[in-house]
């Protein structure tokens, strides 16, 4: 498959602030320049579409030939009732395109020709049957360039992905991490060779990573640029696959960077994958003989709709044994490939809720596909190879359901109430929630519970409370809040917003920040009557202090948190699972302060010895001096008083503000300016060359290295 062009217009960094750091800009420019197609406007649909509208593509083309229904209102935050009857495609527009205007949104409401595909990198289908996806796929498998296509539903609690990306797929960058470098302090005269590096911060290599050499003194064959191959991986060393013995005698310096390969796949058309489908993606290990059954359930369910018209009925036992033999005869078929136990009680499961969209599982599948879209068109990560499929059968109710539990009320929930019963649901309707925080995680967890019909009965409420305000860089990713919002308190745009999806929704807006100083707020009986609470936050000591609220309470507690494209949850139940506080990740190892002033070698050391001098200069300094202006004779009393180095250093950067680097002009400024130029980037560097001669030890007899004005300068122990 061919990647996007590149070479698109500018990027809103802005507002795509935080994908830049995830992505980078040539990812960015290559998903700015993708056309997706995305055919299926159910609840599913809905996600995938809101997450590449967001993600910034360059156009989307809805497709859905059907009107909403009621059914559609638990699961697609888009539709109101007022779209009952009109076309999904048409009645998803003007939401859709209030995500993101830079994205063209475009809608086809007949039936699709597998030849309108070439006019797309990919194609999503989520409500298709084999025949015809097998069709469509043939036809973007063998397209010159080959167009990404993926087939994707979600039926009641179960969910499958099928991806492919052409007979030859380039993964540009498999894991999208940064790539890893060490500083050598010896190579050995053998074969194979060992590399040691210095040893204040351990090695991220693994076997098998190829490397390349650079400013290595001495052993200069190595500076060719070849990747070699490592093995024999260790903290502080490694081993190559090279003989060096007759390389010249390793001197000093040296830096190795890891080298990432571009990876190829062959993806297998749709119409052979089915047969041979190859290893499976798990998701659960418990569940590992989980994928092979359900690619013969889905198989099943589809040959049951072609041959009665329709779903299963939920409930319907007759229904439930007519899917079940269907999926017997397929796996009988399969010989000696076939499952050796069907498990009836699972398909029954399977059938009960084929025809429900569920909220949960769309907008988990419609992260995962938006996903394996943004790997299509950048190359960027490794894309899902091919099948994926999950359950969540374990989120049924515990007691057995009678059949009446799953008869339709003519309510908006009608689809959950297919799945879990209408007990359940009235259960959920009347829950009592607390959602600390309204940022990424909370504006989809407010859709979720809304579109659930969570606190949305007469005895339910939903509290949510965010002390943050928005920013134009939430747009991307915070999906309830608009340009028009900017400035606006985040809870409260968040809660209109959640309550405009679902109007019955009984949910208050506060802008208290959670901790100690708002127990007054949050007192014994708010916690008291809680059902759950559900975190959305961006810093431990508050998920710490709402996990302590939440054991002394008893109450059960989700956590959650996203770092770029990972993402982790835990569910805490009361004497059940452990809490949230009762691990702790280490401390992040701190580099001490000598080194980040005199001797910075990494990334991590120059940003902290930047942000150091940037504050002491533009904040730090300031402050005092207009601490002093204010009031002078009680700050100079305070820092007599005080009498110790600090004070002392307090006054005379005061000093020098007010007296020698006193600003009056703008020429004064770039004068000042310059000058620290200088003091920074040639006066202290030349000071550290004549304290610490290329040719002196160290004290220590431990190597180091200064990095400064774009000069390297590498002091081995001699």
């Amino acid at each position: 498959m061919a990647l996007g062009d590149a070479n698109t217009t500018g990027i809103d960094e802005d507002l795509h602030s935080r994908q830049l750091a995830v992505y980078g800009r040539e990812t960015m420019r290559r998903l700015f320049a993708s056309n997706i197609l995305i055919s299926g406007m159910q609840g599913l649909g809905a996600e995938i579409a809101k997450n590449l509208i967001l993600a910034g593509v360059k156009s989307v083309t809805l497709h859905d030939e059907g009107a909403v229904e009621l059914w559609d209102l638990s699961s697609n935050f888009i539709f109101t009732e007022n779209d009952l009857g009109k076309n999904r495609a048409l009645a998803s527009v003007q939401k859709l395109q209030e995500l993101n205007n830079a994205v063209v949104i475009r809608t086809s409401t007949k039936k699709l020709t597998k030849e309108q595909l070439s006019d797309f990198q990919a194609v999503i289908f989520t409500d298709i049957s084999f025949e015809k996806a097998i069709e469509f796929n043939d036809y973007c498998h063998n397209h010159q360039p080959s167009i990404a296509f993926i087939k994707t539903e979600v039926r009641g609690l179960f969910g499958s992905v099928f991806c492919d990306f052409g007979p030859e797929f380039t993964v540009i960058d498999v894991d999208g991490e940064e790539l890893h470098r060490g500083i050598i302090a010896s190579i050995s005269n053998d074969n194979p060779a060992l590399v040691s590096c210095v040893d204040d911060e351990r090695l991220e290599f693994q076997d098998g990573d190829l490397v390349v050499f650079s400013e290595v003194h001495g052993m200069s064959e190595l500076n060719d640029g070849k990747p070699r191959k490592i093995r024999n991986a260790r903290a502080y060393s490694f081993t190559l696959e090279d003989d060096t013995t007759n390389y010249g005698t390793y001197v000093k310096g040296g830096i190795v960077t890891q080298v990432k390969q571009p990876k190829v796949l062959n993806f297998k058309p749709l119409r052979e994958a089915l047969t041979k489908p190859g290893d499976f993606l798990l998701s659960d290990f418990s569940k590992f003989d989980r994928p092979p059954l359900l690619h013969v359930a889905f198989q099943a369910l589809d040959k049951f709709v072609s041959e009665l018209g329709r779903f299963p009925v939920a409930g319907s036992e007759e229904d439930a044994q007519k899917l079940i033999s269907i999926a017997t005869n397929i796996n009988e078929s399969l010989g000696n490939g076939r499952q050796v136990d069907i498990n009836p009680k699972l398909l029954r499961h399977f059938a009960f809720g084929a025809k429900a969209v569920l909220n949960p599982m769309a907008a988990m599948f419609g992260g995962i596909v938006g996903q394996e879209v943004v790997k299509a068109c950048s190359g960027k990560f490794h894309p899902l190879f091919q099948f994926f499929y999950f359950d969540s059968v374990e989120s049924l109710p515990s007691e057995p359901l009678d059949s009446s539990d799953f008869r339709p009320l003519n309510s908006r929930y009608d689809a959950q109430i297919s799945v879990f019963g209408s007990k359940l649901q009235k259960k959920l309707e009347d829950a009592k929630v607390f959602i600390v925080g309204s940022g990424a995680l909370g504006c989809e967890f407010l859709k979720n519970v809304a579109l659930m019909g969570v606190s949305c009965g007469s005895r339910g409420k939903l509290t949510i409370t965010d002390d943050d305000v928005i920013e134009k860089s939430n747009l991307s990713r915070q999906f309830l809040f608009r340009d028009w919002n900017i400035g606006q308190a985040k809870s409260t745009v968040a809660a209109a917003a959640a309550a405009s999806i679902n109007p019955n929704l009984k949910i208050e807006a506060l802008q208290n920040r959670i901790g100690p100083d708002t127990e007054n707020v949050f007192d014994d009986t708010f916690w008291e009557n809680l059902s759950v609470v559900i975190n959305a936050l961006d810093n431990v000591n508050a998920r710490l202090y709402v996990d302590q609220r939440c054991l002394y309470f008893q109450k059960p507690l989700l956590e959650s948190g996203t770092l770029g494209a990972k993402c982790n949850t835990q569910m805490v139940i009361p004497h059940l699972t452990e809490n949230y506080g009762a691990s702790r990740d280490p401390p992040e190892k701190q580099a001490p302060m000598c080194t980040l002033h005199s001797f910075p070698h990494n990334i991590d050391h120059c940003l902290t010895w930047a942000r150091s001098e940037f504050e002491g200069l533009l904040e730090k300094t300031p402050a005092e001096v207009n601490a002093y202006l204010s009031n002078p004779s009680e700050y100079s009393t305070a820092m007599t008083n005080a009498g110790d180095a600090q004070a002392r250093d307090n006054l005379e950067r005061v000093l020098d503000c007010l007296d020698k680097e006193r600003c009056e002009t703008f020429q004064d400024c770039v004068t000042w300016a310059r000058l620290k130029f200088e003091d920074y980037f040639a006066n202290r560097v030349k000071q550290l060359i004549y304290t610490f001669p290329e040719d002196a030890a160290t004290s220590t007899g431990a190597p180091f290295w200064i990095h400064s004005a774009g000069r390297d300068i590498w002091y081995p122990n001699s």
